[in-house]
């Protein structure tokens, strides 16, 4: 009897998983199946439900309960693939001894793990983190998870809204006794599309991010250097990492971002959170293995400096284990959103970053991830 592999696909901390119709992993998801299928290899791929913003213990906990819930008691080897905070969640769940709280025995499934796959995963931190802790970072990390939702069920936002939101990021400096009342604003005008069951959906989704904001001060550099002394790898588990480089903000990327206002304006969004992004310690950024650096010149031409990263991440933060993948891309295109809409199901970009990711790279992206969960076994 063929063995049954588990995959479990691990949100970040724009962490929707599925409200409704929207799915964070939707295409991921579609192209294991039918690559495994292809291949003739029985699997279950699971969207893993985690609390947005809690802190990775709490999520690594939100892991626990979705492999309980879905894995059976069989010898089918689980393979964990995390995008952004989803890759911590996942190193924390399989770290030897871990304790995610009173009646969570991780150690039944975490010996079954084979292999640990991370995508633009900071483990060395985010200079944005830092940004976010402040009343008005929380107020906005609250906005781009709504921009993210409403993106992929409209396609775009409004044009006026995001005229006002690239507004106000480029002078937010200058406003600030006026943030509170555009954001709200933003938002009324935002929820007011969705239909009103969708609406408490949102509300719901959105109070989480407000109320348990544990984990962004664990994602800053000083933050992440204490769970890296306390996160053990697992002995026997295959440790891979997809790496993402996005262009920085220039004249000749916003060209490459088209001339439609609208796109224009997000671009604004995107150079924002670039700015904010770039700002990395040099003494944060950890070394690389032989074996890495060359992998990043190879993909990149040059080894990227401790300024390049996804407009999210630092590109260095998020190398560990073997180097799958380094690929041009912003934050959120490995995983599926980018712009083309022509395919089916479309693929929707909000983080418009002029990097020209499409299908044919994701398609080649995640081949060489199903290569590596497959040889592990």
């Amino acid at each position: 009897m063929a063995t049954k592999h588990y995959i479990l696909l691990v949100p970040g901390f724009f962490g929707f998983a599925n409200l409704g119709e929207l799915l964070y992993f939707g295409h991921v998801r579609d192209y294991f199946v039918a690559e495994m299928a292809r291949r003739g290899v029985e699997v279950e791929v699971v969207q893993v439900l985690s609390h947005p913003t809690g802190s990775i213990r709490t999520r690594a906990g939100d892991l626990l309960r979705s492999i309980q819930t879905h894995v059976k008691d069989d010898d089918g080897p689980i393979h964990l693939i995390g995008h952004s905070t989803g890759g911590l969640d996942a190193r924390l769940f399989v770290s030897p001894g871990v304790l995610l709280g009173e009646d969570l025995d991780a150690e039944r499934y975490a010996r079954r793990v084979r292999t640990v796959v991370t995508v633009s995963t900071p483990h060395a931190g985010t200079p944005l983190a830092s940004f976010f802790l402040g009343l008005f970072g929380q107020k906005l990390l609250q906005l781009l998870s709504l921009f993210t939702v409403y993106v992929l069920r409209f396609g775009r936002l409004p044009l006026s809204v995001a005229f006002r939101m690239g507004s106000l990021l480029t002078r937010w400096d200058e406003q600030l006794g006026f943030r509170p009342t555009i954001l709200d604003q933003l938002f009324e005008q935002l929820l007011g599309d969705f239909s009103a069951e969708r609406r408490e959906d949102l509300v719901r989704f959105l109070g989480d991010v407000g109320n348990d904001a544990s984990l962004i001060p664990q994602l800053t550099p000083e933050g992440i250097d204490l769970f890296n002394a306390s996160c053990q790898d697992r002995p026997g588990v295959r440790y891979g990492s997809v790496i993402t480089q996005a262009r920085p903000p220039s004249f000749r990327a916003r060209l490459s971002a088209g001339l439609d206002p609208y796109a224009q304006i997000t671009h604004t969004v995107y150079s924002f959170l670039y700015g904010r992004t770039q700002r990395m310690p040099l003494t944060a950024i950890p070394p690389l293995t032989s074996v890495q650096a060359e992998a990043l010149v190879e993909a990149y031409g040059a080894l990227p400096g401790p300024q390049a990263c996804d407009g999210i991440v630092p590109t260095r933060s998020q190398v560990y284990g073997r180097v799958l993948a380094a690929v041009r891309a912003d934050h959120l295109d490995a995983i599926g959103h980018f712009d083309q809409p022509a395919h089916r199901p479309p693929h929707v970009d909000w983080l418009i970053s002029g990097s020209g990711f499409r299908r044919v790279q994701f398609e080649r992206l995640w081949n060489t991830v199903v290569d590596f969960v497959l040889l592990s076994t």
